[in-house]
């Protein structure tokens, strides 16, 4: 893995000011721009899958980002749903039980019932969404090296792929996770603007690194991917 190299590339194309400063432009449009943002950011793991030498693409085939993008929402929400799901039945089960319980037991034990159910819903959603985070990342790369939205949802080769190649993929996600935490303060102070190019700079990094750890994985694996 070449940790710095997810930093560096960007900068070593000739138009990158013009291809992050329209990445960055595409934030604004309503609703499609963060789906359009992902199929860009799809591509360039693509790109780095294939041992491109030009990874951080143009905008030539705003289409293209649609429709990758479109996919990788789809990958990413199918992943995070179960997590979704147990926080929404979990508030439903709270608030059903104080309600039902509050009027017929002790305050005391409605109330340790109440919190019991909360622990157990947010342990199972903390595990959950663990497993996705991990998860996610293999499942892109699969998309993006097949083409295919099934082979995202192959859970099996999909788990496969991490377990070939876990700690690149764990410290891929903690680098991304702290540079956005660092970039994004930063980026709100200029105006609003800046908010925007960070955005299109980690989903840079991020297509860059995730391309990479899915190559780590593929090596590991040999012809078995």
């Amino acid at each position: 893995m070449e940790y710095g190299r997810a930093f560096s590339f960007a900068f070593e194309d000739a138009d990158w000011l013009k291809k992050i400063g329209i990445a960055a432009l595409v934030m604004l449009i309503p609703l499609i721009g963060p789906i359009v943002l992902m199929g860009w950011g799809l591509e360039i793991t693509r790109r780095v899958i294939n041992l491109d030498p030009s990874p951080l693409p143009g905008w030539d085939d705003f289409g293209s980002y649609v429709s990758k993008g479109f996919q990788a929402f789809v990958v990413s929400l199918a992943y995070t749903l179960p997590v979704l799901l147990i926080v929404g039945c979990g508030q439903v089960a709270i608030f059903g039980s104080a309600a039902a319980l509050g009027n017929s037991i002790d305050s005391d034990v409605a109330g340790g019932l109440v919190a019991a159910v909360s622990v157990c819903t947010g342990c199972l959603a903390v595990i959950l969404g663990i497993t996705a985070s991990i998860l996610i990342p293999s499942a892109i790369g699969r998309l993006a090296d097949t083409g295919q939205l099934g082979a995202a949802f192959r859970f099996g080769e999909v788990f496969a792929t991490f377990r070939a190649a876990p700690g690149p993929y764990i410290l891929s996600m903690l680098i991304i996770s702290v540079t956005a935490m660092v970039l994004s303060p930063v980026g709100a102070l200029v105006c609003g603007i800046g908010a925007l190019v960070t955005s299109a700079l980690i989903s840079a990094f991020s297509g860059h690194l995730y391309g990479q750890a899915y190559n780590v994985a593929k090596a590991a694996r040999g012809s078995s991917m």
